[in-house]
């Protein structure tokens, strides 16, 4: 029997979703909740807090990125966002608001499972303020601001160290270019989506075996960067 994850709202108009995602949640130790408009699943959160919120954008009340800003004025639980709109200015717009996460429909269950448990493996991480990561053969020593890759020390800029610590600091989540460039370069600069794409291939070229085909840091097409913590 899997142990207890907490409480799961999916916030969905098509029941068809929520009773096709349920039974897995459940079997997976959540205790899902649902609600079909936006007004209702603020309603639930601020009664009944969730630990991860699985959201559609197209709610018959309210857009879903509002739902996301009202969310976050008082809550930092997940969001995941599972949405049929698949253009990139709708998922930057989401996880510039807050969201963790952007999921397409239809999505496998197997995938929703593994999003949602990185974006809690996330949320632990920022909470519990771990001096340490690792994944695979990737080590950060926060403290000591120091990178290891297979055991070997590895000697990154100024700037490289910061995108892989807000990579990191978000391991499993995309970080989207606007976030990145705030990490980076503070929210005063020119700098742009081309400034991270050089900055990248610059850490790939350190961390990467092959950089031309990254297993670690991962591109999330027209949107950002995601460090990938699941095997």
């Amino acid at each position: 029997m899997n142990a207890n994850l907490g409480r799961l709202l999916i916030v969905d108009d098509e029941p068809q979703i929520v009773r096709a995602l349920t039974p897995a949640l459940a079997a997976a130790g959540f205790t899902v909740t649902a609600a079909e408009n936006g007004e209702g699943a603020l309603g639930q959160l601020a009664s009944e807090p969730s630990e991860v919120v699985i959201l559609d954008l197209g709610l018959p009340d309210m857009d879903g990125k509002e739902v996301i800003q009202r969310i976050r004025e008082w809550s930092d639980a997940p969001i995941i966002v599972l949405s049929a709109r698949d253009l990139e200015t709708e998922k930057i717009a989401a996880l510039d608001l807050g969201a963790d996460d952007f999921v397409n429909k239809p999505v496998g269950v197997g995938e929703l499972l593994a999003r949602i448990r990185a974006v809690m493996r996330g949320r632990e991480r920022r909470f519990t303020a771990q001096p340490r990561f690792q994944f695979g053969g990737l080590e950060i020593n926060f403290p000591a601001r120091r990178v290891m890759i297979q055991g070997e020390e590895v000697r990154l800029t100024p700037r490289e160290y910061q995108l892989l610590r807000i990579l990191a600091g978000h391991a499993g989540q995309v970080v989207t270019h606007k976030q990145i460039i705030t990490a980076v370069w503070g929210s005063d600069t020119n700098a742009d989506a081309q400034f991270v794409r050089v900055l990248m291939a610059q850490l790939r070229q350190k961390l990467e075996a092959d950089p031309s085909s990254p297993e670690l840091l991962v591109t999330e097409p027209g949107i950002g960067y995601r460090l990938q913590c699941e095997e």
